[in-house]
């Protein structure tokens, strides 16, 4: 085994939202690639958070509980929110996100009846929801109705099944508040980190109009670090972070199931390393 101890990830997914692995099978990969630490951030969901944090405790690997929520900042749609070192058990949070996991649940049937639809006008057999549930934990995502694809040979790979079905058959899906979402995570005693920034606008202008905006209103750090950030752009985001007194952190987004992204690392030899930890967990009181 590799010896990268120095080296984390604190963005990764499981298959209580949209991930291939169990949490149990993230500490375990974690823990056989060499990682220290790893933060489990579904999407809109904590339930895989005690999970994890078991195994972790059981295998050496520090778990940070997190989750990713999907907000809504005035007219931009999907904007992420890390979620760092919340609280949760906390019966507010999990009536919330339950009711997340149901609106969730009724979206992703339809777009999978919308996939359906599309491949009997191709002449291909349908898809049954059993095969799409066999690769997912609680609610299916667009994600396991990729795999499903590609178990069929329907699609070449996970690009392949979106660009084919996910995208053209999408239902839009509902939104945290921005603003209540800030709240949420600071009020359970968390850290709140905008996901993968670039994703949101490539004028720089404008996202560091937006960021700004966005630390004004409780934003604590900026996942500098990313799969979807050029290094001009994490250059960017690292002196943004800087002049606007944020947290910098990085993660891969690995659900498991990406060509070329791996727990503690990504595209183009991307690593996390632990130095940006001991900011985090001096903030979290840890």
């Amino acid at each position: 085994m590799v010896n990268n101890k120095n080296f984390i990830d604190l963005h990764v997914h499981s298959n209580y939202s949209d991930g291939a692995l169990s949490p149990a099978q993230l500490v375990q990969r974690a823990k056989k690639l060499g990682l220290s630490t790893i933060a489990i951030a579904d999407h809109d969901s904590v339930a895989g958070v005690a999970e994890g944090k078991n195994a972790g405790m059981q295998n050496g690997i520090h778990v940070i509980p997190a989750v990713e929520l999907s907000v809504q900042y005035k007219t931009l749609l999907d904007v992420h929110l890390l979620g760092f070192g919340i609280d949760y058990t906390d019966l507010v949070l999990v009536e919330k996100l339950n009711e997340f996991r149901e609106r969730r649940e009724h979206r992703n049937i339809e777009i999978l009846d919308r996939v359906n639809e599309k491949l009997r006008g191709e002449e291909f057999e349908q898809v049954p929801l059993a095969e799409v549930l066999a690769h997912a934990r609680e609610v299916i995502g667009r994600p396991h109705i990729a795999r499903a694809l590609l178990d069929r040979g329907y699609v070449k790979n996970m690009e392949d099944a979106f660009r084919r079905y996910l995208i053209p058959c999408n239902v839009p899906k509902f939104y945290w508040p921005v603003q209540d979402a800030l709240s949420m995570i600071n009020r359970l005693g968390g850290i709140a980190v905008l996901a993968h920034p670039t994703s949101i606008s490539s004028d720089r202008e404008e996202l560091q109009v937006i960021i700004t905006e966005l630390a004004s209103m409780g934003l604590n750090g900026l996942e500098v670090y990313n799969n979807m950030a050029q290094p001009d752009e994490m250059e960017f985001l690292r002196r943004l972070a800087g002049k606007l007194d944020l947290l910098i952190t990085g993660g891969s987004d690995f659900h498991g199931m990406e060509e070329g992204i791996e727990m503690g690392k990504g595209r183009g030899g991307i690593r996390f390393t632990d130095t940006l930890l001991a900011p985090v967990l001096k903030r979290l009181h840890v």
